[in-house]
């Protein structure tokens, strides 16, 4: 029997009793049959969220099962589990190595937070700070060969003053 079967059926047993609503007690047992009769109702619209939200994910597990089969299909074949000669080694297809952009470490003089920046990010003239939103920018077209070699110079000398 349904939860709200068995509700209906106390309510009708309560209504059989004809209970009077005038004393302390009929007024009590006929307010927690109301507040029973609401809270069956609202179970019985979570049960049904809950099996539509579950319906859903049945679907979505579905699907992305499809999108797996289809994007790792190639990898290994049916015969193993990918650890046979027959398996296509895919490693080669995606370059994921970026070791061809120079990064460069610039602290934030107002925060002290350091940032790591590609030439195309220096090369804009300008950035915000992401932890303090300060305007840092960016001239080294007025530099030097000997301005890198001091800063090279000083960065050798820090871990010596350390000492």
């Amino acid at each position: 029997m349904k939860l709200t079967e068995k509700m209906s059926y106390l309510q009708g047993l309560l209504d059989g009793l004809e209970i009077d609503t005038a004393t302390k007690e009929g007024k009590a047992l006929v307010q927690m049959s109301e507040v029973m009769h609401e809270l069956v109702l609202y179970v019985e619209d979570l049960q049904s969220q809950v099996d539509e939200l579950t319906e859903l994910c049945d679907i979505l597990d579905e699907d992305l099962g499809a999108v797996e089969d289809d994007l790792y299909e190639d990898d290994e074949c049916d015969e193993c589990d990918g650890d046979c000669d027959n398996c296509d080694d895919d490693d080669d297809d995606y370059d994921f190595d970026d070791d061809d952009d120079e990064l460069y470490e610039v602290t934030c003089p107002t925060c002290g937070d350091t940032i790591l920046l590609d030439d195309g990010m220096i090369e804009e003239g300008s950035i915000n700070c992401p932890n303090c939103n300060e305007l840092l920018e960016f001239d080294y077209d007025n530099l030097t060969i000997e301005d890198f070699e001091e800063s090279d110079e000083e960065e050798e000398k820090k871990p010596d003053e350390k000492k």
